[in-house]
């Protein structure tokens, strides 16, 4: 480590931050990072990119009333450099672009400001954004924005995201058309012709590297030659949208490295912000910290000591969030925040006469809404943590407003939200004491199919086509990221659809990971029909049964319940058309979380054998082939009075172990 003072170099087209480890050159008005010099290495960023194109923030938005995902991309350039904190410890620099109503239509309606900090004896650098609109501005739609670095191809080849999820990757010009063959969308690609020949065969798509927030603290690439790490860590994920389980994009063939702040994968337009008439919105991303690292000697090009080292400094950022290093006031220090503790259990008496306690539950603090809603929320700040085998949990740092308290328990369906509204003040230790959840329950379980955990992961994810491979995720738990598997349904269902018997079939073997379209000899595609069956001992005709479904996904589908007879119209019960996730697309297993707690009136079943019908018939659009849901859990309750399940053997219903 240096011992340099930080020092600030100020030129006329661009800034210059070094202290000794590392020099960051950024340019001037507009706060693009063009150049990383480090560990001899005179540039990490791609040299052969234009100076906009290699380490920047951007943003993607539209008009207000404007439907989708899509918009106008930006890159977000600034009109004015600012020297903020300039000290022997310490360089923080700003670059800020103002709106006026003379840019209305042309640009986004936000003032934005960039800053990017560098300290003494760091070996990185942070940076972080203020992003501003004002109540009298006109609405618009803000779908992503993030900050994107673009590496040396020629370096940076080995990209680790995860301790099982690293490898060497293909590079960018394998992509090109004369070396690859674009599949069902452009992102995915077969590497036909690639320049190293180990590649060929292999599909390469960004999408097969993406994590849930909770998981998504560090990532980055290698160079073997000098043994370089370039690591995007992100402490906290109280900036990010959607709540602790929504995935995003990490790093990709580039070699590229991102910070994800908002987007709307997986979860489709519920994602994207929307800001109304006479809205002001205000929020801070970031402070991300761009990490460097190097050793002096490297066996066997070994790449884990860099990897162990970058993991081993996200533990020292997270334990250091919230910073009290940046200079601005938007982004509260710790004694500006508050701390809220307490205990949650479940109330299921069909399970336990007792309190069960909320192990391993997810507890927390988002903005006001109903039960689940931080799911699609993106304008306000999160703050998440797991309770313990107790079920007790703690959550510190919080930034101070009002939130609602949400929560939900691996093991049991459905969303809590405490009733009261809690406000964190500077200081404030708020213990709210002992919560229970009453999951939706109305009588005992007669059957179920799957684990209560809001993912699809537990059925059968089949092996995929031998022609589109990635082989990271050969024999890896996260076989699901495999490209293509919506297609084997038909390979495996030809003719006739899933059928699921109570009692006999095995859903990691015998329930299809999603209910998808099945492809016909024509190009064309079908819905499909599955069904359970199952059987019933007494039916006392006066009772209603209740069916769960919970669903880990939806992508432009409608899901129809019938009883006992496949062509009921109206069916039992229909979602309706619900869904724009894309996760079976994008090789996710699950998307926003859907709970359906249906009624079937007695005089539908029948003593002996029945059979639930489940159709998805929606397969009329181009891109049909993705139409389609996956189920997290599926349970078919008795009536509440005992008499209407006599002689009916209920399933075992133990709490389920929640999913490490």
């Amino acid at each position: 480590m240096s011992s340099q003072r930080v020092k600030l170099d100020i030129q006329d087209h661009h800034v210059v931050m070094d202290n000794g480890i590392l020099q960051v050159t950024l340019s001037k008005p507009d706060g693009i990072v063009t150049r990383i010099q480090y560990n001899g290495i005179d540039n990490l960023l791609e040299v052969l990119n234009e100076e906009v194109n290699r380490g920047y923030w951007d943003l993607v938005w539209s008009e207000a009333g404007s439907v989708g995902t899509t918009g106008t991309f930006y890159v977000i350039k600034g009109t004015k450099f600012e020297v903020i904190v300039e000290s022997d410890e310490q360089v923080e620099v700003s670059f800020t672009r103002k709106w006026n109503p003379s840019q209305k239509g042309k640009l986004v309606p936000l003032n934005i400001d960039k800053r990017f900090i560098m300290l003494r004896n760091s070996s990185g650098f942070y940076s972080y954004a203020i992003y501003d609109h004002l109540k009298e501005w006109p609405p618009f739609n803000l779908p992503q924005t993030r900050i994107v670095f673009k590496l040396r191809k020629e370096k940076f080849q080995y990209m680790a995201i995860a301790d099982n999820r690293q490898r060497y990757m293909p590079l960018p010009d394998d992509r090109l058309q004369e070396r690859s063959k674009v599949l069902d969308v452009p992102e995915a690609v077969l590497l036909v012709n690639p320049i190293e020949p180990e590649f060929k065969g292999e599909v390469d798509d960004k999408y097969e590297y993406s994590s849930e927030n909770q998981n998504l603290r560090v990532h980055g690439w290698i160079c073997m030659d000098p043994p370089v790490g370039f690591w995007q860590i992100t402490p906290s994920d109280e900036f990010r949208s959607g709540g602790p389980l929504k995935q995003n994009l990490t790093s990709h063939v580039g070699p590229t490295c991102l910070a994800m702040f908002l987007s709307a994968h997986y979860s489709g337009e519920d994602l994207v912000l929307k800001l109304k008439p006479d809205e002001p919105w205000k929020k801070v991303f970031g402070p991300v910290f761009i990490y460097l690292n190097s050793v002096t000697s490297n066996a066997n090009d070994d790449p884990s000591p860099l990897w162990e080292d970058a993991k081993s400094q996200m533990m020292t950022e997270v334990q250091k969030w919230p910073y009290d290093f940046p200079a601005s006031i938007e982004f509260p220090p710790s004694d500006q925040r508050g701390n809220v503790s307490g205990r949650i259990q479940v109330r299921d008496r069909y399970v336990s006469e007792d309190c069960i306690p909320g192990k391993g539950a997810y507890v927390g603090l988002a903005p006001p809404g109903d039960a689940g809603s931080f799911q699609r929320d993106c304008k306000g700040y999160q703050f998440w943590t797991r309770a313990d085998e107790h079920g007790y949990y703690s959550i510190k740092n919080i930034r101070e407003g009002q939130y609602n308290l949400y929560a939900w328990v691996p093991g049991f369906i459905g969303d809590y939200r405490y009733d009261a509204a809690i406000t964190i003040t500077a200081g404030c230790d708020i213990d709210v004491g002992e919560l229970v959840y009453e999951p939706p329950r109305d009588g005992p379980t007669l059957w179920e199919i799957g684990i209560p955990d809001r993912s699809a992961a537990e059925f059968y994810v089949p092996d995929p086509n031998p022609n589109y491979i990635n082989k990271l995720y050969v024999n890896h738990p996260d076989r699901f990221r495999q490209y293509g598997l919506w297609e084997r349904y038909a390979d495996l269902y030809p003719d006739q659809d899933l059928i699921y018997t109570i009692g006999t079939s095995d859903y990691a073997k015998d329930w299809f990971f999603a209910q998808v379209t099945r492809k016909k000899d024509d190009d064309t595609y079908e819905g499909t029909t599955w069904q359970i069956k199952f059987q019933l001992d007494n039916v006392n005709q006066s009772g209603t049964f209740k069916l769960q479904i919970s669903l880990a996904t939806a992508n432009i589908a409608e899901l129809q319940i019938r009883i006992n007879d496949p062509k009921a119209d109206p069916p039992l019960f229909t979602t309706g058309v619900i869904g724009k996730d894309n996760t079976i697309l994008r090789h996710g297993i699950h998307g926003l979380y859907w709970l359906y707690s249906i009624g079937i009136p007695a005089t539908l079943l029948v003593e002996g054998n029945n059979t639930l019908f489940l159709t998805q018939p929606i397969s009329n659009s181009p891109l049909a082939a993705f139409h389609g849901l996956m189920y997290d859990y599926i349970r078919l309750e008795g009536p509440p009075s005992s008499t209407s399940t006599r002689g009916v053997k209920p399933a075992n219903m133990a709490p389920h172990t929640p999913l490490d």
